[in-house]
């Protein structure tokens, strides 16, 4: 007869194909099932936390539900630094756990259900007669709000025949969020005639617009009003008409795109967040500026917004398209009165900075200009983060990801390989780490070498320090001992697990990378290049954070 176990797995199975963790005590029934009676493929990780970053990467480059399992205990706590990342940045993630047995806590057993209420993941606690619902249920959660839930297997009862496993029903997820009532409808009517008069339109959009499909709507919008277009950080590519784009918003975008951002005297946000990084502190916008934001959260998410719609991002994009089809007249012309390709340029450096090492900026024009064009960038957190965003262009948000970010962490860089290279088989993944978070997250570049093999690169940004804390702090006097870093050779960490390894000290260091992008990913090894950077360039959206905390 199945067990408990067995129902879980199969039920879960219907709606997933990939789950990505570490076998132990609580999860080993489970994993059983899984691996005898489903097709689902289980990539097994070498810590706890790196199977959770997986399955958050993967849903993240692939849309698709993750699934991530873990034992019980010290297997549970392990994860819950990347269960936190994952609230935050509201990925729909199932984590099958084991738990304490029914009858009470063992000594090793902590209270698992208040450990992932505190990071914000609700907790179903499947039982002998109820396992298959409750797994729909807790595929349900996930998906209608967008977080991670826990799905957790008693101990007593994880290997118990439960019977035949029954027809589960599908979860049931709600309609896309539509503006209501006479109070939206005429918001809704606000924007179309903000948008109708403006001189010097502009729109923003997130990762929610993304999720949401509202690129086409959201670019026959800027066609129709003439509006200069960008994104954050997490909605690259949202927009399809590249050519008036003016790439990311807040510290990572260019200055001279900024200052345009500036001029605009109508700006409609759509699926975007507004945090201060976008919002650089409260400066992007003028004073002036009418801001109006669409999002589904239940209010405006910035004080500097004028108006508010709560919906969905492309309903109401596609009912403004509507509304000013029929009534306004020629678009305002100002995307085309501005050189925006100019705009979107940043300072690339001199090559070597003033201590002799090189300029990151430099670094990463190369890499940028030597890099497969079908790629997926995955990056880690750390100062860092601003060299990707800045010089490694990509065509959607589901090929740029910062994993990491949301929850402010370092150290989940290299098991996020793993995810994004079985979501996206036919790219190159390409993952942007500091020393500092790379060596945090050291036992799972086994796993990314393994999982992503010719189709996997890492460049780790080395410059021997924790480099946010040296500029935010170090700066302000503190001691610095206790923020540096024994220069680590990550090549020869990189070669240990059969990677091959480049110390680039020059940029003529990186000519391995335009060999090995020529290629057959077939037949190339993973790279990992060990770049060998100065820390006295400081990234433009740190010296942001410098400036507001100085």
């Amino acid at each position: 007869m199945p067990t408990v176990s067995a129902h879980v797995a199969l039920t879960l199975a219907r709606h997933i194909d990939h789950v990505f963790g570490v076998m132990g005590n609580g999860n080993a029934y489970f994993l059983d099932a899984l691996e005898r009676s489903t097709d689902v493929t289980f990539t097994a990780v070498r810590h706890e936390a790196g199977g959770v970053v997986a399955a958050d990467a993967f849903h993240r480059a692939s849309g698709r539900l993750a699934a991530a399992t873990a034992t019980y205990g010290a297997g549970f706590t392990n994860t819950l630094t990347a269960l936190a990342e994952a609230v935050q940045a509201h990925v729909p993630l199932v984590l099958v756990v084991g738990d304490e047995p029914t009858s009470g806590p063992r000594p090793w057993d902590v209270d698992q259900i208040a450990l992932a209420s505190a990071v914000g993941a609700r907790t179903y606690t499947v039982g002998r007669a109820d396992a298959a619902a409750t797994t729909v249920i807790a595929i349900e959660h996930a998906l209608t709000y967008r977080v991670p839930t826990v799905l957790a297997i008693p101990y007593d009862v994880a290997a118990r025949d439960a019977g035949p496993v029954p027809e589960a029903p599908e979860p049931r997820l709600p309609a896309p969020l539509s503006p209501a009532g006479p109070f939206a409808q005429g918001a809704v009517a606000d924007i179309a005639a903000a948008l109708a008069s403006a001189e010097r339109p502009f729109l923003l959009a997130g990762r929610g617009a993304w999720i949401s499909g509202a690129g086409e709507a959201l670019g026959e919008l800027a066609d129709l009003t003439g509006a200069l277009t960008a994104s954050t950080a997490l909605g690259r590519g949202v927009f399809p008409r590249a050519e008036y784009d003016l790439g990311v918003t807040g510290g990572f975008g260019a200055e001279d795109a900024m200052a345009l951002v500036h001029e605009a005297d109508v700006a409609v946000v759509f699926g975007a967040s507004l945090n201060q990084f976008t919002m650089r502190f409260g400066d992007l916008f003028a004073p002036g500026t009418r801001v109006f934001q669409v999002d589904v959260a239940p209010a405006a998410t910035h004080p500097h917004v004028g108006g508010y719609v709560r919906g969905d991002a492309a309903v109401v994009a596609r009912r403004l398209v509507e509304t000013l089809s029929s009534t306004r007249g020629a678009a305002s012309g100002w995307r085309e009165s501005v050189d925006v390709a100019a705009a979107r340029g940043y300072d690339e450096g001199d090559g070597l900075a003033a201590d002799g090492r090189l300029d990151p900026r430099s670094v990463a024009a190369r890499i940028r200009d030597l890099l497969p064009e079908d790629r997926v960038v995955v990056s880690d957190g750390g100062h860092f983060i601003g060299w990707a965003n800045m010089f490694w262009p990509v065509a959607s948000p589901d090929r740029m990801m910062m994993v990491g970010t949301a929850f402010q962490s370092i150290g989940l860089g290299f098991p996020s390989v793993a995810g994004a290279a079985l979501a996206r088989p036919e790219a190159t993944v390409v993952l942007t780490t500091g020393d500092g978070g790379g060596l945090m997250a050291l036992a799972d570049l086994e796993t990314a070498v393994r999982v992503a093999g010719g189709r996997g690169m890492a460049v780790v940004w080395n410059d021997a320090a924790y480099g946010a804390e040296v500029n935010l702090y170090g700066l302000k006097g503190l001691a610095q001992a206790p923020m540096l870093i024994p220069e680590v050779d990550f090549a020869a960490l990189a070669a240990g697990v059969g990677a091959e390894g480049v110390v680039v000290r020059s940029l003529d260091d990186l000519d391995r990378l335009a060999s090995w992008t020529a290629q057959d990913a077939a037949s190339r090894p993973f790279l990992l290049l060990d770049c060998r950077i100065s820390g006295t360039v400081v990234a433009p959206y740190q010296q942001e954070i410098i400036r507001v905390n100085s």
